[in-house]
């Protein structure tokens, strides 16, 4: 009994002093909703333009409610579960590629930092739309992830094509894949719960490294 309040009491002692030692989190919306402008960002020439893609009010692309136009199909879109493995794979290539473009085609640190961290909190907000917290539904644009294969040329080097969008075009070809198992009375709790898991997961994980 002892050993167990003994293990409580290290645990939450633990969790605390991870709480003060490690810096406090931007929130995310908060960041979002900033009209800090980031063009010439300290007189960065690299950053020229750089509000033009979703606005200079509008860090992540969702600081305004996105507009989504959800496509019409001839034949309905479902989804086909794999192995799990095989999910884990794509995304990593995905991770990866996002990695190369950022610094083959970014040379200064500090664009390479802001675009990622852009980057990075706007794919974050997929994480409320599976939670079905956003009000959103959940896909993706048809029109913007069919230029995916257009991102590597034959020869295995980046594109350097504009696609013709910006951000403001986003959820304007809209796309929501059926067959998934949600329910409307079980699944937020469900999802909610696996949700957390991750986290505490993620948050083992870098205290493990020492990242507090």
């Amino acid at each position: 009994m002892l050993t167990k309040i003994f293990i409580k009491i290290a645990v939450a002692s633990a969790l605390v002093a991870g709480a003060f030692s490690k810096p406090l989190p931007l929130d995310r919306d908060i960041l979002a909703r900033t009209d800090l402008s980031f063009n010439n960002w300290h007189g960065i020439s690299s950053l020229s333009g750089f509000d033009n893609f979703y606005g200079s009010d509008n860090f992540d692309g969702f600081s305004h409610s996105v507009s989504q136009t959800i496509v019409e199909h001839d034949s309905e879109l479902v989804c086909h579960s794999l192995s799990v493995e095989i999910i884990q794979q794509r995304l990593l290539v995905l991770q990866e590629m996002a990695k190369r473009i950022i610094t083959e085609q970014i040379c200064e640190v500090e664009t390479q930092t802001i675009v990622f961290q852009q980057f990075h909190s706007s794919v974050g907000h997929f994480s409320d739309d599976l939670l079905r917290h956003s009000g959103r539904q959940v896909g993706f644009d048809r029109g913007i992830a069919s230029h995916f294969s257009s991102i590597v040329e034959q020869d295995s080097s980046l594109s350097v094509d504009d696609f013709g969008f910006s951000g403001h075009d986003f959820g304007s070809q809209f796309v929501v894949p059926t067959g998934n198992n949600w329910n409307d009375e079980f699944s937020p709790v469900s999802v909610g719960s696996a949700f957390q898991a991750t986290q505490f997961a993620s948050s083992s994980s870098s205290s493990s490294f020492g990242f507090f």
